[in-house]
């Protein structure tokens, strides 16, 4: 059991937590970096659209997972820390509330402040963000388009940062963004993996739970391959981005033959893989500088 006897904390720290502070850079900064790669200024959809992605965004992205995800939870024992809090049921129903408030206001003004192609864009990766872990839908309960939908949840800001910024969307910008679609199946599948038993005790299906511990990793290990070789394509400099899944691969590399019952060992790869996306988005920036400078 993941949750810790003692007091819990008041409603706005779960709300925080639940929000995973920690990765509020990971949706903000594709956005952000799209929509100024694209032509965008700072203005203020620039600003609306980043504050959005950064909290509001996470708040009812992980919000209603946690929510809807409660039983698995209380079975994880990685659960109760940076990577996801265990909601008390008594700010389930606020957190839901709070998930969709605090959201409708950034919605409503990146509407008006876009046309109908950016709307669509954002009406639809709104949809993905609901539909991977409300009832009825529960797109992460079904194997593959588990880790699709999640992929989306990093890559649909970008798309919308570019589309919003009425960006050529040419072959580069495709391969950019496939290739940081396939980057996002692999990371969402090897977080899956070290979920495989409390996942299976709580009756939720994933990629990780149908495939089984070794064909997810070395799946993992093919879509972080393809994902650096897609960049290739993109011409110089950006194809350097490329290089940046080389450490994903070593990371992942040893638990190519993990097995069921051993899948918990797979916990050390995704702390090494949150660890990881601090160097590669500083690494990032650094390419985007030079190519901003230099396009």
């Amino acid at each position: 059991m993941s949750v810790l006897s003692g007091p819990r904390p008041g409603t706005l720290p779960q709300l925080l937590g639940t929000s995973r502070p920690l990765s509020w850079i990971n949706t903000a900064y594709p956005f952000a970096a799209a929509y100024l790669l694209a032509g965008g200024g700072v203005d203020a959809a620039l600003l609306v659209g980043t504050v959005f992605f950064l909290v509001p965004y996470n708040l009812l992205m992980y919000g209603v997972n946690d929510v809807f995800d409660h039983e698995s939870d209380l079975r994880n024992p990685r659960k109760g820390g940076v990577e996801g809090i265990v909601l008390d049921r008594r700010v389930h129903r606020t957190t839901l509330w709070a998930a969709g408030l605090g959201s409708l206001p950034f919605v409503v003004a990146l509407l008006v402040l876009g046309g109908l192609a950016s709307g669509t864009v954002l009406l639809v990766v709104l949809a993905g963000v609901v539909g991977y872990s409300a009832p009825g839908l529960r797109l992460k309960e079904r194997p593959g388009l588990d880790s699709l939908t999640s992929a989306v949840h990093f890559v649909g800001p970008a798309a919308f940062g570019l589309v919003l910024a009425d960006g050529p969307v040419g072959a580069t910008a495709v391969a950019a963004l496939s290739a940081f679609l396939l980057w996002g199946m692999a990371s969402h599948a090897l977080g899956a993996v070290q979920d495989i038993r409390p996942d299976r005790e709580a009756g939720i299906g994933s990629i990780a739970t149908v495939l089984g511990a070794t064909r997810t990793v070395r799946l993992v290990l093919c879509l972080y391959a393809a994902a650096g070789v897609l960049m290739m394509v993109t011409g110089w400099p950006a194809a350097l981005a490329g290089l940046l899944v080389l450490p994903y691969l070593a990371s992942a590399w040893p638990f190519r033959s993990l097995s069921d019952a051993d899948s918990e060992r797979a916990h050390a790869a995704w702390r090494r893989f949150l660890r990881l996306n601090l160097l590669s988005g500083f690494l990032l920036t650094q390419l985007l500088l030079v190519i901003a400078l230099t396009g």
